[in-house]
């Protein structure tokens, strides 16, 4: 007797296969860095110092006070000896620091500290963001040129840039500040300075980033997908713009991201050597960390008005400097020690 066989019993129901979701470049490189917690608070202080330094007024008009407003009677300085007398030594407790002034007074003018160091951050970090634009924009163009085309191209580059890093630019910006006119290019007073400092900090100081381009672009150059565009017929320009370029934005970006914190520094020096910005009794605020070290290094009795901006400066560099080896170590591994 012959049986059939039921082919109408439901099948076992499967659960769907996932996908395997690909991650790009980038988001393995965030992945990295989330890890590095040391990069990771170094970057939120930079984001916080850059909102500072944009919302500046409103961060004043909260916590302080006009930085161009004297408070005189509160200062405990002796006017007539510009300062303590000789032996005293004002200590925090005595500096002024309360609830209305959170960093302290000035010691002459007895102007809120609190209210200068966050306007100053505003003309520190545009100084060293815009010299750090002017220099990765002309080392990585020089960079990748003499590396790609090589020979008398990238011989004439090269002695070029130990000219520029043999150069010295401290005595070349402050001679250059001493002939400096009252206007020029249709700029006058901090303007002109800074746009001065701008350029004698990016210009000068872009051989170090077409030293570190040029690097990458001699191993790149010999890499299977650049001659596989030459075979293709693509010329020396598409090359570097479509093949090259791409390639050199990470390290680009970290060595932009190692560049700031040294023009923080170079620009607090030339402010405290007197070729920076000055500052100003009205109008807008003149004042950069540096300038109030140079005013702190005359009131050595009074310690908190070298400690905040001196801490100011401190905080900004090894933000910067941690941020910036973070990302170095998660867009390039291979280089993690």
């Amino acid at each position: 007797m012959a049986t059939s066989t039921d082919t109408s019993a439901p099948e076992a129901t499967q659960a769907p296969v996932k996908a395997i979701e690909g991650r790009s470049l980038g988001r393995i490189a965030w992945t990295r860095l989330k890890r590095d917690k040391a990069a990771m608070t170094g970057g939120v202080v930079v984001i916080l110092l850059i909102l500072m330094a944009v919302f500046a007024p409103l961060i004043v008009g909260w916590l302080g006070h006009p930085p161009n407003e004297f408070h005189q009677d509160n200062t405990l300085l002796a006017p007539e000896l510009g300062g303590l007398p000789r032996g005293d030594f004002l200590f925090f407790e005595n500096s002024g620091i309360s609830g209305d002034f959170l960093f302290g007074l000035e010691p002459q003018n007895g102007r809120d500290l609190f209210s200068e160091i966050v306007y100053g951050a505003r003309v520190s970090l545009l100084i060293a963001f815009l010299a750090t634009l002017v220099s990765v924009v002309i080392g990585s163009t020089l960079g990748v040129i003499a590396g790609f085309f090589g020979g008398f191209v990238d011989t004439v580059i090269s002695r070029l840039m130990d000219i520029f890093l043999a150069f010295p630019l401290l005595l070349f910006a402050i001679a250059l500040v001493g002939v400096l006119p009252d206007r020029a290019f249709g700029l006058s007073g901090n303007s002109l300075r800074i746009a001065l400092l701008i350029f004698i900090i990016g210009f000068f100081n872009w051989p170090y980033m077409a030293r570190i381009v040029r690097g990458q672009t001699l191993s790149l150059r010999e890499r299977e997908f650049v001659d596989a565009a030459r075979s293709l017929g693509a010329r020396g320009p598409y090359i570097i713009v479509k093949e090259m370029l791409p390639n050199l934005v990470a390290p680009i970006l970290v060595y932009a991201t190692l560049l700031i914190p040294t023009n923080v520094l170079f620009e607090a020096a030339l402010s405290f050597l007197g070729v920076g910005v000055q500052r100003q009794v009205v109008g807008e605020p003149g004042v950069t960390w540096g300038g109030l070290l140079a005013d702190a290094a005359r009131n050595y009795t009074v310690p908190h008005f070298m400690f905040f901006p001196g801490m100011a400066i401190f905080i900004t560099v090894l933000a910067f400097n941690l941020f910036g080896d973070g990302l170095r170590d998660a867009l390039d591994p291979k280089s993690k020690r």
